[in-house]
């Protein structure tokens, strides 16, 4: 993945000053960036924005350049919005509701509300029949109507935890790159999952990305798995030069 593929630049420029590491990581990035704004996808160039700047900051880059990299972001978001109109559409829906179509918004709210603290039962939602991309976009509002508040916490729990618990693994590892790799990663995974539940829950604007491992769609299923068990092998315990 990119995010695999940009640690491995960056550790290089360190372990070989003459290797133009982070040169081809920034052409790189730029790359990517600008094939998702083609598409157009800005949600996932954000994402993408995100994990690149995570991992610029824990290669050592000087805060000046980090500093400098969130100024271009706020731009970049702020010129998607004036000169890309399906972004306005969205900011402005979000920021008034009643200034457009807000269906899909209001229809997960309502699946929350009925399904208050217990649910009401596996099975039992009848939001998802009238929702579109239920079973992708707002299967976290799905939970919330037949699972309840409880469960949709123990969710974003679970994911909290993975994030947390990659992190707190990750900070004791001598190499470089497992860093830098591991950071990317996790900044990714956590980062599409929070973004799935604060659209369900009317938070951001909406945007079209799934839950991990709870959505349905086998592509995404696979590059999920593909990603945690990168993550797996790069924090797996070694001791004495075996590994579990």
């Amino acid at each position: 993945t990119f995010a695999v593929v940009a640690a491995w630049l960056f550790s290089e420029q360190k372990l070989h000053p003459r290797f133009p590491g982070n040169l081809i990581c920034v052409a790189l990035f730029l790359l990517v960036i600008a094939m998702l704004i083609k598409q157009p996808d800005i949600g996932m160039a954000a994402v993408v924005a995100a994990v690149w700047f995570a991992q610029f900051f824990m290669a050592g880059m000087r805060l000046y350049w980090v500093a400098a990299g969130a100024m271009a972001g706020l731009a970049g978001l702020l010129g998607a919005y004036m000169y890309l109109p399906h972004v306005r559409v969205r900011v402005d829906h979000f920021l008034d509701p009643s200034a457009g179509d807000s269906y899909q918004v209001n229809r997960s709210i309502e699946a929350f509300t009925n399904g208050g603290l217990w649910g009401r039962g596996p099975g039992e939602g009848t939001v998802k029949d009238v929702l579109p991309d239920a079973h992708a976009d707002f299967v976290f509002a799905v939970a919330g109507e037949e699972f309840g508040v409880v469960v949709c916490l123990a969710i974003v729990g679970l994911f909290a935890f993975i994030v947390l618990r990659g992190f707190s693994r990750m900070s004791q590892e001598g190499s470089l790159f497992v860093l830098l790799a591991a950071t990317g990663l996790l900044v990714q995974f956590g980062l599409q999952a929070a973004i799935n539940m604060a659209s369900s829950l009317h938070l951001i604007p909406t945007k079209g990305m799934t839950l991990p491992f709870l959505s349905y769609g086998g592509s995404s299923m696979l590059a999920l798995g593909l990603g945690m068990g990168m993550m797996l092998a790069l924090t797996r315990r070694r001791l004495g030069g075996s590994e579990l």
